[in-house]
């Protein structure tokens, strides 16, 4: 049987799992075989700039950094790629910031 792989990623990792868990529900009542949610690697995005616009820091010779970051936490379900399973998974409400990516594999 085919199955569907669902790739989630987002910055919210409480949003990730409700989705995932909104999905297995989804599995379960029609009664396909599923597997997961597997947290993927977090990825880590740092960006690391000086505070002052002359360069110079604080005078003591050191400079001082804003230092930010952004994490992408990432979630994978595989589940049996069922027409009626499908469209229910299609019909659950993504938040605009979360990302979902699915592909069907033998």
């Amino acid at each position: 049987m085919q199955m569907a792989r669902i790739r989630l990623s987002g910055r919210d990792p409480k949003k990730l799992d409700s989705i995932c868990n909104e999905i297995i529900d989804i599995a379960k009542k029609f009664g396909v075989d599923w597997k997961g949610p597997v947290p993927l690697p977090t990825k880590k995005m740092k960006v690391v700039t000086l505070k002052t616009p002359c360069g110079d820091g604080t005078g003591h010779g050191n400079a001082t950094f804003d230092r930010w970051e952004m994490r992408i936490h990432k979630r994978l379900v595989d589940l049996q790629a069922d027409d009626r399973v499908l469209r229910q998974v299609l019909r659950v409400q993504i938040p605009q910031d979360i990302h979902i990516q699915i592909n069907f594999r033998d």
